[in-house]
């Protein structure tokens, strides 16, 4: 499939036709892979396995304070887990 190369500010762009859009389920904003081989590009799309810790914070915070998680109150530090830095000022017995 044939595309042209366009002037897009002051870089350069390729449009995807829609059907290659439609065939590899991209949508606007989505992140790709780009590299170089033997003097070719080739573009990849990132599949991601599950959501990260940003995006599921981003929904939560989308839908609201009613969908924040409860907070846990753990108890003091104690054991391998005690760090001495300003984080934890207050948290332990020492």
């Amino acid at each position: 499939m044939r595309v042209h190369v366009a002037k897009w500010g002051n870089s350069t762009a390729v449009r995807l036709p829609k059907t290659v859009v439609d065939e590899l389920r991209l949508s606007p904003g989505q992140e790709m892979d780009i590299s170089i081989e033997n003097g070719e590009a080739r573009l990849r799309k990132i599949v991601r396995r599950g959501k990260s810790l940003e995006d599921m914070l981003a929904e939560m915070r989308r839908l609201g304070p009613d969908h924040e998680p409860d907070l846990v109150d753990w108890g003091p530090n104690v054991g391998a887990e005690m760090i001495d830095d300003d984080n934890d000022a207050g948290q332990s017995d020492r």
